[in-house]
Order: structure tokens, then sequence, then C-alpha cells
């Protein structure tokens, strides 16, 4: 077997004489071997067939775990899961196995495409939470302008509020508002377009942008406000250790935003201060008159499916109890709502009144009625006469007949006497003429048809009177008057 450096002399000599025998003279071996070397330089390469791996089978399970997972799933908790199918390998060819899964599934995933901002145009905007403080972000797109403050809840007239002052800061109103779907805004969902809540729709209104909202479950789609709300996070939130109160917070948080809005960004090479000098000219105006942010509240609903407002009740639907529901005021009406969806709506009652929709508990209201439990078997066979006899329990105890239980056992053998349908009338009769004793009834009874029926009252008689002569009152004097 000749060396590399010997094969490499006889294809130069090859090359230079073009003979076989003569490159063989003058590298002293055979025209065969010269005929083999150089023959071997022309033939392509053999391809060596790849090596089957033992994690070839798997290559489906994996792709599909990593598509289901969006590619976060990690080798060590997929591991259990190729063992049961019958993998036997070591965990390091699975995770060789599973980075090339990953790699060719962002590679075939989707094609990014840079966002071309144009001043005056997008103003992005999202909730974050860390602890029990909730964190309002919004950028402005073209200038990278950034906005955050901090606020105890995330309801409509929160979020309101904190856009009306992101552009008093800004010195004008963006054509878009783009936010993520987030349920104090939206109205509903149908075929994937978002309704906005109509707050929000008199809001854009008023100070003229265009409501905007990403797609669902893509934060990608909103990645300058996401990287905010982490950045605000980690650089404003974490080093703080905790705020005392919210008005500490949002002051920590205007003096951050000074800070970070003064200093180069990486992205656009200049300083986002500076730029929204440039973006301000085209940014719209704000409204001469400023729509005035509701009063509300939040209130939990309690056991009597009510809330409490300005100490009044207020009725909500029935299956909200226990729920905590937003309250917003306009003019004289309260619109309570839960996740920015109006549930119910009542004209404001003063301190102490309740405001009640009959439609949240499924009836109108009537009086209660105890229910009747008879015992004896006196009380028995009296309420089998049928509702008559119900009534006549019930207005004799009004009426306070304290022997009450021994009339009725004076009363019961009288239907085998006089029978049902007769004792039933008289029952009727003794009741209209509030009579509750036995002996009355008897009285009744005995009287049979010949008892007088009650009438109602006719129409009133017209009796024509006639005329007679009239004396004044001097006729009757007994002196004449002077």
């Amino acid at each position: 077997m000749k060396s590399a450096r010997e094969q490499l002399n006889i294809l130069n000599a090859y090359e230079e004489l073009g003979s076989y025998r003569a490159a063989a003279a003058l590298c002293g071996t055979t025209h065969k071997t010269v005929r083999r070397v150089v023959e071997r330089r022309t033939r392509p390469p053999l391809e060596r067939p790849p090596r089957p791996r033992n994690t070839d089978p798997l290559a489906a399970l994996i792709a599909k775990r990593v598509k289901a997972t969006d590619g976060r799933i990690s080798a060590k908790r997929l591991l259990p899961v190729c063992r049961a199918a019958g993998y036997t390998g070591s965990a390091r060819s699975l995770r060789r196995a599973i980075a090339e899964a990953k790699a060719a599934w962002r590679r075939d995933r989707r094609t990014y495409r840079p966002w071309v901002t144009t001043p005056g145009e997008h103003l992005v905007i999202d909730w974050g939470s860390e602890g029990d403080l909730h964190v309002f972000c919004a950028v402005l797109a073209w200038s990278r302008f950034r906005f955050v403050r901090f606020a105890g809840d995330e309801s409509q007239a929160t979020t309101f509020a904190l856009l009306a002052e992101c552009f008093e800061e800004l010195g004008g109103v963006p054509a878009i508002v783009l936010a993520d779907r987030m349920a104090c805004l939206k109205g509903g969902v149908v075929a994937n377009v978002v309704v906005p809540a109509p707050g929000y729709v008199r809001f854009a209104s008023a100070y003229g942008f265009a409501p905007d909202f990403c797609e669902a479950g893509d934060p990608e789609s909103k990645g300058v406000v996401e990287h905010l709300v982490g950045y605000a996070k980690s650089d404003l939130v974490v080093p703080a250790g905790g705020f005392e109160s919210l008005d500490e917070a949002n002051a920590a948080a205007r003096s951050w935003c000074a800070e970070v809005n003064g200093r180069h960004h990486a992205d656009i090479a200049a300083v986002p201060a500076e730029r929204l000098a440039i973006e301000r000219p085209l940014l719209r105006p704000l409204p001469s008159l400023r729509p005035a942010a509701p009063p509300s509240a939040s209130r939990k609903v309690d056991a009597l499916s009510t809330v409490r407002f300005g100490s009044a009740r207020y009725s909500v639907p029935a299956g909200l109890r226990g729920e905590r529901l937003e309250l917003t005021v306009a003019g004289s009406e309260l619109t309570i709502s839960r996740r920015g969806i109006p549930v119910a709506r009542h004209r404001l009652v003063g301190p102490g009144e309740l405001s009640l929709d009959d439609v949240h508990y499924g009836r109108t209201a009537r009086p209660p009625v105890r229910a009747l439990r008879p015992r004896s078997a006196d009380e028995l066979v009296f309420l089998a006469l049928g509702p008559v006899a119900e009534r006549f329990l019930r207005a004799a105890a009004a009426a306070g007949a304290t022997r009450l239980h021994h009339e009725l056992a004076e009363i019961v053998p009288l239907i085998a006497s006089h029978g049902h349908d007769a004792l039933v009338a008289a029952l009727e009769r003794a009741l209209a003429f509030r009579r509750f004793t036995a002996a009355d009834v008897r009285s009744i009874l005995a009287a049979g048809s010949a008892a007088p029926h009650l009438a109602s009252a006719g129409a009133d008689l017209a009796v024509e009177l006639p005329a007679v002569p009239v004396r004044p009152l001097s006729a009757y004097a007994l002196e004449p008057l002077p």
C-alpha cells in the first residue's frame, strides 16, 4: 500500500508524462500500480450507508411530542415515554435525537418577518403580574417609548385610566392600539374575530383610535411588549424587593421609565425620548374633552346574590354567588360586569335600599307561605277537604281562635252526617262571614239552602224626586227681622 506522499508523486508523474510505464519507471514501481492509483483518483468516492440508530423507531413519537409541546419538552421528561415504547438505549443518544427533532421543528415551524413600524401607527399594550401587583405596559412601536404603571386589578376601568394616562404622557393618540385578548377589553369572539367590549368601543371613539387584538395564544406576535413586561419585572420589581403602597410603586415606575426612555436603545440605535419628539407631530391630537373615567369598584357576590355599593344592595344572576364582579357607574345607572361582560344593570338607589330584578332569581317576589304539616288524625281528615279547609284553618288562626284544635275535632264528624260537599259549602260560608267555631258550622248546615247567599253590590239606584215648594229661613222667625 503506497503512502499518501508516494501516491501524490505517482499522480504528478502521470500528469507530466502521460504514460503508465513512464511514470512507473520514474517512481520506481510497476505500471499496474500507477494505473490503480490514477483510477482510484478518478473513481467517485464510495458513500458509506448511514448506520441505523436505536432512536430511529422513535422518530415519529419524538417529533409528535416536540410539536405538541411547542418545542419545550426536555429529554429528561421524554425518556420514560420512550422507555415505555421499547427504547433501550442511553439517555445521551436520546438527547441527541431530541435535539435534532427540535432543530427540524424550529426550521419548519414558521417564517419570521421583521415588523416594519410606521411613526404614529401602533401602540402595543399588555398586562403582567408579579405577586399582588399588576403591571400595565405599553410600547410606542416606532420610537420604542415605554410606559409602565402598577395597579391593584386588571379591570376595564383601570385599563382605561392607565391608557388615558399613557396618551397624556405621549402627547397624542396613535392610530391603532394593539392589545392581547384580555377579558376586560373583548366582548366576544366570532370565527376568530374579536368583538370589542362596548365600553372599549366608546373609549376608543372618544380618543379616536382603532382597537386591534393579537392572535390567540401567540405571544410572538406582540414580542415588543412581552419583552417589556419581563424587563419591568426583572429590572424594576425584583430589585426593589417590594413596595409599601401602590403610590410608591407608581413613583418608582415613573423614575424607571424616565431612565430607560433616556437611554440608547440597541434595536433602533437611538434614544426613545428623542424619537418620541420626532413621532409626536404624527400622533393624533388628544380630545379637547377627555372622557371622564367612571367610578368603579370590585365587589364579591354574597349568599343573597347581591352586591353592596354605596350602602345599597343590587341583585345579580344567582349563578354568580361567590364571584368577584366589577361595578361601573355611568350617570344614574350602575353596570355590574364579569370579566368585562355586563351581567346586570340597575338604577342607583339610596343607602339602605334594595334594587332587585326578578329575572335574577327565576321567579317574581311573593310573600312567604308556611307549609301546613298536619300531625293528628283530625287535622289530616280536615285538610283532606281541600283548599277551602286550608283557607279556613289559616283565617281561624289569624283571628286568634285559641280552641281551634277542639273546633276541628267537632267539625270532622260532620262529614259523616252531612256529606263532603255540604260541609265544604258550609266552610266557605263560615269563612265569608268569619265564623270559626263548630257551632257556627252546624248552624249553617242546619239552615241548609234557606240561608241567604251573598250577592255582589249592584248599580246605584236612580230615583227622580218630585219638586216641592221651598220657603226661606226668614219665614220661621218669631219676630220680624230689622
